[in-house]
């Protein structure tokens, strides 16, 4: 058998499964690190000047009263582009850890939030403040393509006696922060979030205050890191069985053609 003819059966093959297919339209998928430091609260703020380690914030959010080991400076959350109705969804469980106390590593909370407690937490600037299950989860923010520097909308509740941490599909309005966590509910099934009318950007960040409560702030010992894979219109998904007999096939074919060659 020909170089040619293998390379067919391998094309025909991955077509039959959609693997190397072209993906559909405004589809895209992006692998995210979310640092300690990532303030969800300063998300698009691109008009603050954030103030040396040994400054405090000038009315704006609270910070250790003396030096962290760590003496972390607060960082913009990373953002990535999305349209009105973009479906965003995690295609892979979060995963990683923040140390959220004063000296570096243990104890580290995962992408969900140190459970036991909840994070209550107002808002600043132009986005809402944050009540969830769980202490520092992974969380996100719709925006559009102005500086979040007005009225904060409300806040959401994603507490056991709210919308919880469990829900499957969710559209937060702009400057609504929202709990994101592993990106999963406890059975395994991935959220879905729908951003909004005048969506244009989706920030990921870190809910952060002092024993989770009040304002904003704290982030300066936050050290360690949430990764994610975000997936805009894109749907994780498994080969049904009938498929997985033909790629199995395929595959034993190849594996034939494959030893014929070397007699």
């Amino acid at each position: 058998m020909s170089k040619l003819k293998r390379t067919t059966i391998i094309s025909v093959l991955f077509l039959m499964l959609g693997v190397g297919s072209a993906p559909s339209a405004h589809a895209l998928i992006i692998d995210v690190t979310i640092d300690g430091s990532d303030a969800i609260f300063l998300a698009g703020r691109t008009d603050l000047v954030i103030p040396p380690a040994n400054q405090s914030w000038p009315g704006g959010m609270l910070r250790h009263s003396g030096p962290t080991p760590e003496e972390i400076l607060e960082t913009l959350p990373p953002i990535i582009a999305v349209s009105a109705g973009d479906v965003i969804r995690a295609l892979d469980p979060a995963v990683g850890g923040i140390s959220f106390f004063n000296g570096f590593g243990a104890p580290l909370f995962g992408p969900d939030g140190g459970v036991g407690g909840q994070t209550n937490l107002s808002g600043f600037g132009g986005i809402s403040g944050f009540l969830s299950d769980g202490q520092g989860p992974l969380a996100g923010v719709f925006l559009d393509n102005s500086i979040p520097n007005g009225v904060a909308p409300a806040r959401l509740d994603f507490t056991a006696g709210g919308i919880g941490t469990d829900f499957l599909a969710l559209t937060p309005g702009l400057g609504e922060a929202f709990f994101i966590g592993d990106g999963q509910t406890s059975g395994g099934i991935f959220h879905e979030f729908t951003a909004p009318a005048g969506a244009t950007r989706l920030a990921l960040g870190i809910p952060d205050g002092f024993g989770f409560v009040g304002v904003p702030g704290a982030y300066d010992d936050n050290d360690g890191a949430y990764r994610i894979r975000i997936g805009i219109n894109e749907i994780p998904t498994i080969p049904e069985p009938t498929t997985i007999m033909l790629m199995g096939l395929g595959l034993a074919g190849i594996g034939f053609a494959r030893r014929r060659l070397n007699v």
